[in-house]
């Protein structure tokens, strides 16, 4: 430490580039260690495996389960949506779009949505539904798979 503070400017710059340059070298060294002889094998290990479950789950996309299948609605929903089947999260998105090109939020209270008569026949009659209510709202609509 006394040799850092009596060195000029210009040495501990140099200083520092030098321990800075030293260090890249080293861990250079580590990693084609790490590489040819399996030194950090463990954290190596963790992130093939990491990469390997990320593969095995794209592949095993299938057909849809959940809210994302499409399911039988009920005729006033089929009718909202011009389809007799949907998935939940196509109503969602549908209804939303609804809200949004006929300006039913309240600006005030954008979590707000005064309903119009349309939104009335799947909202049970509600004049203002929260839009944290809307998803639970809909669900009387999908029917059951047996």
């Amino acid at each position: 430490m006394d040799v850092y503070r009596t060195t000029p400017i210009r040495t501990r710059r140099d200083l520092y580039f030098g321990i800075l340059s030293k260090t890249v070298n080293i861990s250079r060294v580590l990693r084609s260690m790490a590489s040819s002889t399996g030194i950090l094998g463990n954290c190596c290990g963790v992130l093939r495996a990491a990469a390997t479950k990320t593969a095995t789950v794209t592949k095993r996309r299938g057909r849809p389960n959940g809210i994302v299948k499409p399911q039988a609605v009920s005729p006033a929903l089929a009718n909202f949506l011009g389809t007799n089947e949907a998935s939940r999260t196509h109503a969602v998105k549908k209804v939303w779009e609804y809200i949004r090109s006929h300006n039913l939020q309240n600006p005030a209270n954008k979590r707000e949505i005064h309903c119009d008569d349309k939104l009335k026949t799947i909202f049970d009659g509600k004049d203002k539904v929260g839009f944290l209510e809307i998803a639970r709202l809909l669900t009387q609509h999908f029917q059951k798979a047996a």
